[in-house]
């Protein structure tokens, strides 16, 4: 109240005009910083809706493809099921409409977000993963300790996994949430940070920690991480034992059926000179597993037998797939040509076996018939080789 120039009976100073008008624009400031988080805490609910929503719809086209060709269901199912699809959508986009309304200079259209709170890396739908391409500052990229993935097909990630470390050197914890982990094989992949003391799975759009032993063959395929929790909490010697007691079979036969062409990929080129040297000092042959098992030792950090767990992502396999089928028709082709080659070359060889006695008599005759006269024989003969000589 500006013009006010009394209060409690005591005249009004300049000092206490200045100092309230101090105090009023902090306030105001306050309230302005205030506003600011409530918008930008808005626009970050709105956006994680919107990822959500995306996500869900993705989820619900590729359960509908899968459902479609698994049953072949009739076109009319189809209909309905797009037709729910698309009331939904039309819902939520009325809701979208609404908050848009209410909440003016938020945009909700956007696809993917990247949070950095604290230590704690956030990535929100596939559109986040352009974010680990960008120059980080060294300081923000030194204090991630966690990168949590959320909305992201875990076939996406997989190929960023090898980046994680060269941009966040510290980090120690890696959360998963609604990233469609679904088979324990997918876990091989992990191994490409190279360093991890924390996982987190979220059951939520991670169907694999419904499985009884998923915790024991994270310890036993990430032994050389020596991880000190999972899921929060925290993993006993007891865990590890029994880890191996329920998986260490399996990476001997995995890499006793590995062909040595194929083991020396997944190694480094130390590791490489590490495995030859212990090859050749065993006098093995190569591409050939240890009769007890001694040499699927760690070479590098990472125990060699569970180096041939690997996971291959579908759209990897998709190329496979079509590198094989390219190969097979080439050499289908290929042997249907040699087959052929072969198969005219025996129908000439048959041809020849049936001819040559006659033309094998008709030979000597024609000789016997020309060389019956020896002085005309010889003559012709000198002919010839006056003729070729000139």
């Amino acid at each position: 109240m500006m013009q006010l120039k009394q209060l409690d009976m005591k005249k009004i100073t300049e000092e206490e005009r200045r100092m309230a008008s101090v105090a009023l624009r902090k306030e105001e400031e306050k309230k302005r910083e205030s506003h600011k988080q409530a918008l930008l805490k808005e626009k970050k609910r709105l956006t994680i809706n919107n990822i959500a929503r995306q996500w869900e719809s993705q989820q619900s086209r590729l359960a509908l493809l899968s459902s479609s060709q698994e049953n072949n269901t009739n076109d009319e199912s189809c209909q309905s099921n797009r037709s729910s699809a698309y009331g939904l959508a039309e819902e939520t986009r009325s809701l979208d409409s609404l908050l848009t309304k209410t909440v003016q200079g938020l945009s909700v259209l956007d696809s993917h977000l990247v949070e950095v709170e604290g230590d704690a890396l956030s990535l929100y739908g596939s559109g986040a993963l352009e974010s680990l391409d960008r120059n980080w500052s060294v300081q923000t990229a030194g204090n991630i300790a966690t990168i949590t993935f959320v909305f992201i097909d875990f076939d996406e990630i997989v190929p960023v996994l090898p980046k994680l470390r060269i941009k966040f050197p510290n980090f120690v914890h890696l959360k998963f949430k609604e990233t469609n982990l679904v088979t324990l094989q997918q876990f091989n992949a992990l191994a490409q940070v190279r360093r991890m003391e924390q996982l987190t799975v979220d059951a939520q759009g991670n169907q694999v920690v419904s499985f009884t032993l998923w915790k024991y063959y994270v310890l036993f395929r990430l032994s050389h991480f020596n991880l000190q929790k999972i899921n929060g909490v925290e993993v006993t010697q007891n865990d590890t034992v029994m880890a191996e007691k329920l998986f260490g079979i399996l990476a001997y036969v995995a890499s006793s059926h590995l062909p040595y062409g194929r083991l020396l990929p997944l190694l480094g080129e130390a590791r490489k000179k590490q495995l030859c040297y212990l090859l050749e000092a065993k006098g093995k042959k190569l591409g050939t597993a240890s009769e007890d098992g001694s040499d699927q030792r760690k070479l590098g950090g990472e125990i060699v037998s569970r180096s041939a767990l690997s996971y291959t992502t579908r759209d990897s396999q998709a190329e496979k797939l079509e590198e094989a089928a390219e190969r097979k028709k080439f050499c289908h082709g290929y042997i249907q040509d040699l087959v052929k080659e072969a198969a005219d070359i025996n129908m000439k060889n048959e041809s020849l076996q049936k001819l040559w006695p006659q033309t094998f008599i008709e030979l000597v005759r024609d000789a016997v018939i020309e060389i019956h006269s020896k002085d005309s024989y010889m003559k012709f003969s000198l002919q010839r080789i006056t003729d070729q000589k000139s």
